[in-house]
C-alpha cells in the first residue's frame, strides 16, 4: 500500500508542476510541439490536483458529520 502512495504526487508538487507547464506555455520561443505537450501535462496536473482536492473534500464532509 505504501507503494502506491510513493507513486502519487503531493497536491503541492502537483500544483507546482502545473504551473510550470502553464509558464512555459507563455514563453515567445516554444514550438507547436512544446506547447502542445505542456497543454498535456497541464491538463494532467490539473486533473491530478481535482482529484486530491476532490478527496480532501470528501474527507472534510465525512468528518463534518
Amino acid at each position: 500500500m505504501a507503494e502506491k502512495k510513493e507513486n502519487k504526487k503531493s497536491f503541492e508538487e502537483a500544483l507546482k508542476k502545473l504551473e510550470e507547464a502553464s509558464e512555459k506555455m507563455k514563453s515567445e520561443n516554444i514550438t507547436l510541439e512544446e506547447a502542445i505537450k505542456n497543454y498535456e501535462d497541464g491538463i494532467k496536473y490539473y486533473k491530478e490536483c481535482s482529484e486530491i482536492l476532490k478527496k480532501a473534500d470528501q474527507r472534510i464532509e465525512t468528518l463534518s458529520k
